[in-house]
């Protein structure tokens, strides 16, 4: 019973993390081609200086952490897989690293883009909040599967 727990485990943070890494991908892949003007122009409006600038990044950042925790997952299942534990270091950290990233983007989305949903029926019913619990949860648990 130990080992078919172990299994689902694994599929079952596996499958967040696949989850969280291709919606976030998605997210940044649709502010391209870089600036994305409708951003640019939003955040212009707002007064930010350097909104061309801010804007990419923000689109670079959200395929590379969504990239990042894909791969941080292929890695600990290639570790699984060959035996090396390095494959599981690098995954783990990367996980990690690109999760951190998803929490921060999500922090600045809430507060800047939707600061009217804080604490609101709104946000917890909206995707904005579950990015942002599985940023936390992977930027904590990595791929340590014995959590």
């Amino acid at each position: 019973m130990k080992n078919i727990n172990k299994i689902f485990d694994s599929i079952c943070n596996s499958l967040l993390a696949l989850g969280l890494g291709i919606s976030f991908t998605l997210h940044g892949i649709g502010k391209f081609p870089l600036p994305p003007e409708r951003m640019v122009d939003w955040f212009a409006g707002m007064g930010y200086k350097n909104p061309e600038l801010v804007t990419s990044l923000v689109a670079i950042g959200e395929v590379a952490a969504g990239v990042g925790v894909i791969v941080g997952g292929l890695l600990y299942l290639l570790n699984l897989i060959v035996k090396n534990r390095i494959f599981f270091i690098i995954g783990d950290i990367v996980t990690r690293l690109s999760a951190l990233g998803v929490v921060i983007i999500m922090i600045g989305a809430i507060l800047i883009a939707h600061s009217d949903w804080l604490i609101t029926q709104k946000l917890f019913m909206s995707e904005q909040i579950f990015l942002l619990l599985l940023g936390f949860y992977f930027t904590l648990k990595g791929n340590n599967r014995s959590f």
